[in-house]
């Protein structure tokens, strides 16, 4: 069966706490979701505020391949005339091909909300889809706490969407607007619907009661066609059925065609596209798209997932446009090793059994330590190499130095000594930096100058993480340093209570893994590695 998606990201998921999206950041959503390949994309409340009002203006010359834009609002105020409602008039002025409006299914807020007759608001619905169909809009009626509406009043709650349906609205959508409703009562209430209208019947359900994918589903198997939900469940409050996880349920778990099979591929990139742009982080473990969802650290997974990924794996990662991965840590066995080796394929072959084991315990004790492997690739292949030359070592650290001078009056200036022993005798160098991670990286470089390659590794990307919020200033804090050498990109990670000696450690181990491939590749540089490497 094929089911209807529409997306309310863009106006629904804004209302969230955290959310704000700017006219750009909703113009390049929009466009996002359209390559997706979802049916409708709520773009806002053209009547309710001025962003909204210019991102309407704008959409006008987008080139949408497949989805309708649909503009939302209400029913017309009371003391209005449809013709004359201001925010009516706004819904038809935007130019989308549809509009959804919400009207009001509870009596109780007819009286207390409205303060009008229950028949006052037969007619408010009537009116505005009646209005809107004879400008030749699409209509999706969202009647507004439709299943709290009908728990009390069954019979009004119908004769609401009776006056929807007779007016003309194309989709009749039931809203769970307090998310209380659980599933069992949501499905019975949607079957009952279904059996009272033909038609399109939707559902659009909150998350209030952690269960709005499931009354979403419910929904479906009761008979609606038409879903709505916001992607990573943004929303109010709790927020909103999560649409990704209702799309690759539809298409994966029950068999129906939602944006279909090749465009499912998209989901994984476009969830995480939208949290990038909401500037909030995604959460690792959502279904299907997360970054954890098919990530597996237990020894005894792992060796399971080695051999058959069904053993743990629900569906294959590679339809949502996700991957498998497979973590180290304290938890790790030497499966998890084995499975994150095959990307070193020109290092694996030439570990022996007791390099493999004196890797898996150093990644335990790391893991324990607080360092994260599983971001910093870079670090994992120094242990590595580290691995199959036990008793290598380029030079030893035996000290620095940083001097900060700062003030108001002034930028901040840092100076940094660095003394390190090689093969060839001490070297000390002293250098002045912007800030004292770029002054120790100075000094370190100038430090290993002879060496071919050094100058080449350039920062790209620096982040902090504190470990230890309780203890205060005095918590230990995790560096994570992504390098490039122009043709590769590798992360190293660093951890300490002191920033600068986490830093200087994620510096270090950059360097490091540098030469550790310098010695193996780089034959030229023989001579000159030479002179700094010995045999601890």
């Amino acid at each position: 069966m094929t089911i209807q998606t529409f997306d309310t990201t863009l106006r629904d998921g804004s209302q969230g706490e955290a959310v704000s999206f700017s006219v750009e950041d909703k113009i390049l959503i929009t466009q996002k979701l359209d390559e997706l390949g979802i049916d409708y994309i709520e773009g806002g409340w053209p009547g309710s505020n001025p962003k909204d009002k210019e991102f309407f203006a704008r959409a006008r010359d987008l080139k949408l391949s497949h989805a309708k834009l649909t503009a939302f609002g209400s029913t017309r105020f009371a003391r209005n005339p449809v013709e004359e409602d201001r925010n009516v008039r706004e819904l038809v002025e935007a130019g989308t091909p549809v509009v959804s409006i919400f009207g009001k299914t509870w009596d109780l807020h007819v009286h207390r909300a409205l303060g009008i007759s229950l028949e006052e608001n037969l007619e408010l619905i009537s009116d505005t889809v009646a209005y809107l169909k004879k400008h030749g809009k699409e209509v999706v009626y969202d009647a507004e706490h439709f299943f709290d509406g009908y728990i009390h009043n069954r019979e009004y709650a119908l004769k609401t969407l009776a006056a929807a349906k007779a007016a003309g609205a194309d989709v009749l959508c039931l809203c769970d607007t307090n998310g209380g409703t659980l599933t069992d009562l949501l499905a019975s209430i949607v079957a009952d619907v279904r059996a009272q209208f033909e038609g399109v019947i939707g559902i659009h359900v909150h998350n209030d009661s952690e269960v709005a994918v499931a009354n979403t589903l419910a929904a479906v198997k009761a008979g609606a066609t038409h879903v709505q939900g916001c992607m990573n469940g943004y929303g109010e409050r709790c927020g909103n059925a999560n649409l990704a996880s209702v799309i690759a349920n539809l298409e994966l778990k029950l068999g129906h065609q939602t944006i279909g099979p090749d465009k499912l591929q998209k989901l994984t990139h476009t969830a995480r596209y939208i949290a990038e742009l909401a500037n909030l982080q995604m959460p690792r473990g959502q279904a299907y798209v997360g970054q954890s969802a098919f990530a597996h650290k237990g020894g005894i997974h792992v060796s399971a997932v080695l051999k058959d990924s069904t053993t743990y794996e629900h569906i294959s990662p590679e339809l949502v446009g996700n991957r498998q991965r497979v973590l180290v840590s304290d938890q790790s066995g030497r499966s998890n090793v084995d499975y994150l080796l095959r990307d070193f394929a020109d290092l694996a072959p030439r570990l022996n059994n007791e390099a493999r084991r004196a890797l898996v315990d150093r990644v335990k004790e790391a893991d324990h330590q607080g360092y994260d492997l599983e971001a910093a690739d870079g670090t994992f292949e120094l242990y590595i190499r580290q691995a199959l030359y036990p008793g290598i070592q380029f030079f030893e650290v035996q000290g620095y130095e940083v001097m900060i001078v700062g003030g108001r009056a002034k930028s901040t200036r840092a100076t940094a000594t660095v003394s390190i022993g090689t093969r060839s005798g001490d070297q000390i160098e002293t250098a002045h930096g912007h800030g004292p991670v770029h002054a120790l990286d100075i000094c370190l470089r100038k430090c290993l100058a002879a060496l071919p390659g050094i100058a080449g590794i350039r920062l790209n990307d620096y982040k902090v993480r504190v470990l230890e919020t309780n203890h205060g200033t005095d918590s230990r804090v995790r560096v994570l340093v992504e390098w490039s050498d122009g043709v590769r990109n590798w992360s190293t990670v660093g951890v300490s209570e002191d920033v600068i000696e986490a830093s200087w450690e994620a510096l270090v181990t950059a360097l490091q893994l540098e030469l550790m491939r310098l010695l193996e590749t780089e034959s030229s540089a023989d001579q000159v590695v030479a002179e700094f490497c010995w045999e601890a």
